[in-house]
């Protein structure tokens, strides 16, 4: 009972299970507290971590200020774990998972779940990846039984969020993926589900209006500008490859309204298009701009991801992507940038009444393309202009409103005075990549002296 408690006490789920707000475009608990969904994409955490990396890893995610991590529940047909244990061991037969006397694949995923959850983090549980399913690996049926396995297993863990579908396109094998959400949902309706679709889809393409789909994910990808390539009809313009704030736009055309996640944008440390390894590689830098750019274009949240930690690659094995195992290792990886730079974001948005806001592009005369776009959002008292490349930001304050520059890199704040009616902004070449905040001085949110936007207490 008492562990019980510890796992329950001052976590997230404390304040009920996540639910939508009543407009549907962001998150809540039942009692109305705000969540803002952080995700890292540890999608190998399940098959290659032990016990001791997985707390380890997990504490490590909790400190960066992630509070959900997206994994792979199964990436084979069987899969295997760090333990030799293997996933079906009687085929999709589960009756006889838990067999006396052995540490099997199941108690590991176990061990992850409430792991995770002694550090208040969800786990967005990807059920089986969908070139499995894809290549015949589980049918209907097979879905039937596997869905209601998993639902009843864990219908009843605190810190669950359900994503069908693994990295492809609803309408490939669209009836095992509806037969696998349905059995899920019809056993455990208390925990949120999405679809996790292929790179530059969202799943609203396909789903927009099942019963199961309760918020919706697009996959904004991994591609610079000018690698279209001309492979697929996607729903956005050509040469917009990293305007990942489109997908917003594209998923918002679909009724009825959800919220919307990018579940996966470029991926710090991995090569640009993915496949060259001759290509440049994402930077902090680069997924700061992705994570600003979601969310102010109307993302209820954002997953961040890294090369290196995705795969939990070490050295010895062979990395995906083109990655050097041997001076890039997942825990090195854990003092990377990015990973360390999206609780600013996290925290800045839970500064302000965050639910209350909405794009506000027309706060901005000039709002710039590509790179130098400048993307803004607005809300109850607050408004905030991020400025990627540093150019000019020429906006209005109003009637009037004290202004800070925080830093993206570092969540430090920089004091700009009281401003009235139209103004222009250039920021610190040092400081190039962040947000202009103006607040409302009724409102308050930040306390005169702040130094650091985690000094900021939460609404």
């Amino acid at each position: 009972m008492s562990a019980a408690a510890a796992f329950c006490a001052d976590k997230p789920w404390s304040h009920g299970a996540l639910t939508l707000t009543p407009d549907s475009m962001y998150f809540q608990h039942s009692d109305g507290t705000p969540f803002f969904y952080l995700a890292d994409t540890g999608w190998l955490l399940p098959e290659r971590l032990d016990r001791d990396e997985a707390a380890f890893y997990l504490e490590r995610a909790a400190r960066a200020g992630f509070n959900v991590v997206q994994v792979q529940t199964i990436n084979g047909v069987p899969a295997f774990n760090t333990y030799g244990a293997m996933s079906h061991p009687d085929g999709w037969d589960f009756s006889n998972i838990d067999r006396q006397g052995t540490y099997g694949y199941w108690d590991h995923m176990d061990y992850i779940i409430d792991t995770a959850g002694r550090n208040g983090i969800y786990i967005g549980m990807v059920c089986i990846w969908g070139g499995l399913v894809k290549a015949g690996l589980m049918d209907v049926d097979q879905a039937r039984a596997y869905g209601e396995f998993l639902a009843h297993r864990y219908k009843d863990r605190p810190n669950i969020i359900w994503i069908i579908g693994g990295d492809i396109p609803g309408d490939v094998k669209t009836e095992v993926w509806d037969t696998l959400a349905r059995t899920i949902k019809a056993n455990d309706p208390s925990h949120l589900m999405t679809f996790h679709p292929r790179g530059r889809y969202t799943s609203a393409q396909w789903f927009a209006d099942r019963e199961w789909m309760d918020f919706h994910m697009y996959q904004s990808g991994h591609r610079r500008y000018d690698q279209r390539k001309g492979d697929r009809n996607y729903p956005i313009p050509d040469g917009t490859e990293e305007d990942c704030w489109m997908y917003v736009d594209s998923t918002r055309v679909h009724s009825p309204r959800k919220p919307v996640v990018d579940g996966e944008p470029s991926y710090e440390a991995i090569p640009m298009g993915l496949h060259d390894a001759d290509e440049p590689r994402w930077t902090d830098r680069d997924v700061r701009r992705y994570a600003y750019w979601d969310v102010f274009g109307g993302c209820a949240g954002h997953a961040y991801g890294h090369n290196a930690i995705m795969q939990f690659a070490r050295p010895g094995t062979a990395g995906a992507y083109h990655l050097d195992t041997d001076s890039l290792p997942w825990w090195r990886a854990l003092d990377s940038g990015g990973f360390n730079q999206m609780r600013h974001l996290k925290a800045l948005m839970l500064a302000v009444p965050f639910t209350t806001g909405r794009p506000a592009q027309d706060l901005v005369s000039d709002n710039g393309t590509r790179h130098d776009r400048l993307a803004a959002t607005a809300g109850d008292g607050y408004a905030m202009i991020y400025d990627h490349t540093g150019r000019p930001i020429h906006t209005t304050a109003g009637d009037g409103a004290n202004v800070w520059w925080m830093d993206a890199a570092s969540g430090d704040l920089t004091p700009l005075g009281f401003r009235k009616g139209n103004f222009t902004y250039t920021p610190d070449p040092a400081m190039a990549d962040g947000v202009l905040i103006l607040i409302t001085p009724s409102a308050g949110y930040i306390p005169e002296g702040a130094k650091n936007i985690h000094e900021i207490k939460t609404h």
